[in-house]
């Protein structure tokens, strides 16, 4: 949530800023309200000054045992009035908040000015495209081969888009997410912790799913209000919600293994084969909390630790900074890490690192107690995939395949996996 004093006074800011981000809103709803607010919050101030003076009058009268039914019945008048206005001024507050839930972030100054992928920003590269002797295969077609991958399983028992891993690939699964979790752990400082999948409404206003993408969770049917979680991004950071934390407990840095889940509303037709864009998947999530200060180099800490993965599985990436037209609605900036996919011959996205500073902060009202200056102050919170497993599996089947459709295993998951090798069944 953007903070309502640069709403009040800096309008044409938070606009230009909206343009630069494609967003469209009418922001003079946002002016009447505040208006409203205003007249409201001044008349009932009088009112109350006038009701405490003529409490003062009454108890003066009373101390010379004079009659106050005069004064009393204009007190009572008051206190009906300022009532009425204060249920009024309460509704106008829930209305600006509501507006101001639905308000993105402002993007930092740095970050690219465009419309769609084609502008994001190409930062750097690493490792070497790989060329092969054959005709590479994509991942669903080398799954089935080696027996690994059956979506007509997956489509049988749920529905479409989603997946059931067999045999060799369920494990090499199982390795990956091992993994990024112990690398994160015991090389990067970060504290595992192990989460609900389910999250309440509250937890998703909080980090800025709701109220305006519903659409895109699944929601549990019932009088509670539970959803299952998008990404693990949503039970972690809101750990942090109504909570004053000590500055000596940060930096906060969490690692989370979760299964997503996410319906992917919009995205009809695109990247629906396989294992790219599926409704059900697994990520590894890294959360850092600081204070406000230095969120800006913790941004690059924490997409060189997701980083590490990629280069530790030898696969060849790019880093880019996503333009204000691509940023998510709670971000500030992002770089996305994309791996490349031999049958695309094309980057695709494996995981997405952001800074969101004090917006998702100001909407959990999750601080850190400032003992030199005797405040509470927001924190600043970033997240990122460390990686989302899935997508990780797939570049490792398409860039370590062999012409006969079998997989040489990274050499970084080879004590976790026990094989250097997956091999064709035994029916091909």
């Amino acid at each position: 949530m953007l903070d309502s004093k640069l709403l009040r006074n800096s309008l044409d800011l938070v606009e230009d800023a909206f343009k630069k981000r494609g967003f469209e809103v009418d922001l003079t709803v946002l002016q009447k309200l505040e208006e409203t607010r205003k007249a409201l919050q001044s008349d009932t101030e009088k009112m109350q000054a006038s009701l405490n003076e003529i409490s003062k009058e009454i108890g003066k009268l009373k101390a010379t045992k004079k009659n106050t039914s005069v004064k009393e019945k204009e007190a009572s008048g008051l206190t009906k009035d300022i009532k009425k206005k204060s249920s009024k001024l309460d509704s106008i507050l829930e209305d600006l908040n509501s507006f101001s839930l639905g308000l993105p972030n402002i993007p930092d100054p740095d970050v690219p000015v465009g419309s769609s992928e084609e502008d994001n920003l190409e930062i750097r590269t690493w490792g070497s495209i790989p060329e092969f002797a054959f005709q590479p295969k994509d991942h669903l077609e080398i799954g089935q081969l080696i027996g690994g991958i059956d979506m007509e399983a997956g489509s049988r028992i749920t529905g479409s888009r989603f997946s059931v891993l067999k045999s060799d690939l369920a494990g090499l699964h199982r390795s990956l997410t091992q993994f990024m979790l112990d690398l994160h752990t015991k090389e990067h400082g970060y504290e595992e912790l192990y989460v609900p999948y389910i999250v309440n409404s509250d937890s998703l206003i909080g980090t800025g799913q709701l109220p305006k993408f519903e659409k895109d969770l699944f929601k549990i049917e019932g009088d509670e209000n539970y959803y299952l979680t998008s990404t693990a991004e949503i039970p972690v950071t809101n750990m942090l919600r109504d909570q004053i934390i000590d500055s000596k407990e940060l930096p906060i840095k969490w690692v989370s293994h979760t299964p997503c889940f996410r319906s992917e509303a919009g995205s009809y037709g695109k990247d629906t084969k396989g294992l790219m864009r599926v409704h059900q998947f697994e990520k590894v999530e890294l959360v850092q909390v600081v204070e406000g200060g230095n969120s800006e180099a913790v941004l690059e800490e924490l997409t060189s630790h997701a980083e590490a993965v990629m280069q530790a599985l030898e696969i060849p990436y790019r880093v880019v900074s996503l333009c204000t037209g691509e940023l998510g609605f709670s971000a500030a900036k992002t770089y996305d890490i994309e791996a490349w996919i031999p049958s695309q011959a094309n980057y695709r996205e494996i995981s997405s690192c952001s800074n969101f500073k004090d917006f998702q902060s100001r909407r959990m009202h999750a601080r850190w107690k400032n003992i030199d200056k005797n405040t509470n102050e927001l924190v600043h919170t970033l997240n990122g995939s460390g990686l989302a497993v899935g997508r990780t599996l797939l570049a490792i089947i398409e860039l370590n395949q062999l012409e006969d459709g079998s997989i040489k295993v990274p050499e970084a998951l080879r004590n976790y996996f026990s094989k250097d090798k997956i091999s064709l069944t035994e029916s091909e």
